[in-house]
């Protein structure tokens, strides 16, 4: 026997109605966040993964972090080989708000929810949130309808990303944390400087172009600071010296005359003790051909 037609639990001014008191609520408990899209410039098909993804975007938007009692995950994990942060939190966002504040015409972004591999910045907490799965269906239907997607996030670990969002708290990570190469020019080029956040490309001699980001430019010394480099051919390589650089958007062209990489050691590496005299052998028997393999 079918159930009843004189009763729904799909009322339509129900559900709008208990979609707009979970929004207040989410305002009134929320937190203010920043949602960083992510962008995929080229993807690993085999790893599913991709090293080069770039943040060029944030849109600020309250959510309701659910942990009150510390964040969720393993914590802080002393190893041999550092300290691990393995946080993880969920934060629940309204879809109303969502389609309102991100998913509209007037922004770049065109999924129609949250993704998985874009970042949350908690102000509160001043961290990165990486979207590990949305969690479409909680609360289960209980009119009928979801009014909210959960978003379960571990701490972000930055590895090179392009994150540039003209908001200073996390486009910082980039200048402090991401891997970088100096270039000393010869002079301070044919318009007198290089402006940061601009793209500048080198052209090898046997035609390659490296294109990098400058990160910061000193007019004292004439060194810049390069990071997110990488060339057209699809192999890393280092500026040369003796070639030209050309500044996208200063129009700024100069020579470069040194290069050096940017390699910070912290006092408990052994890489210096294993590089110098006999450590190494010392330390592994090159005796067998496969010293990591089984004993013959």
């Amino acid at each position: 026997m079918a159930r009843s037609p004189h009763f729904s639990q799909a009322v339509k001014s129900e559900q709008n109605l208990y979609e707009d008191i979970v929004i207040e609520s989410l305002k009134i408990y929320g937190q203010d966040v920043y949602y960083l899209p992510r962008t995929v410039v080229n993807e690993n098909t085999i790893l599913g993964e991709d090293v080069a993804s770039s943040f060029h975007n944030s849109y600020k938007i309250e959510m309701y972090l659910e942990n009150q009692d510390g964040f969720d995950g393993e914590g802080d994990l002393f190893t041999k080989f550092g300290v691990e942060i393995r946080d993880e939190a969920t934060f629940i966002v309204a879809r109303k708000s969502w389609k309102k504040r991100i998913s509209s015409a007037n922004n770049n972004i065109t999924v129609l929810r949250p993704k998985e591999g874009d970042l949350i910045y908690l102000e509160l907490a001043n961290k990165l949130w990486e979207i590990l799965h949305v969690e479409h269906e909680q609360p289960f239907y209980q009119l009928s309808n979801l009014p909210t997607y959960k978003l379960r996030c571990q701490l972000f670990e930055y590895s090179g990303e392009d994150i540039d969002t003209n908001i200073g708290a996390f486009d910082s990570i980039q200048s402090d944390f991401g891997y970088r190469a100096y270039l000393t020019m010869d002079s301070d080029g044919s318009l007198g400087g290089f402006t940061v956040g601009e793209n500048v490309t080198q052209t090898f001699a046997n035609g390659t172009i490296l294109t990098g980001e400058v990160a910061h430019w000193s007019d004292s010394d004439n060194v810049m600071h390069l990071v997110n480099f990488g060339a057209d051919d699809g192999a890393f390589h280092l500026p040369v010296v003796g070639r030209q650089v050309i500044g996208s958007e200063s129009l700024n062209i100069t020579t470069t005359t040194a290069v050096s990489e940017e390699i910070v050691e912290s006092k408990n590496e052994q890489n210096d003790t294993f590089d110098t005299g006999n450590a190494v052998m010392s330390f592994l028997d090159f005796s067998e051909t496969n010293p990591f393999g089984d004993v013959q």
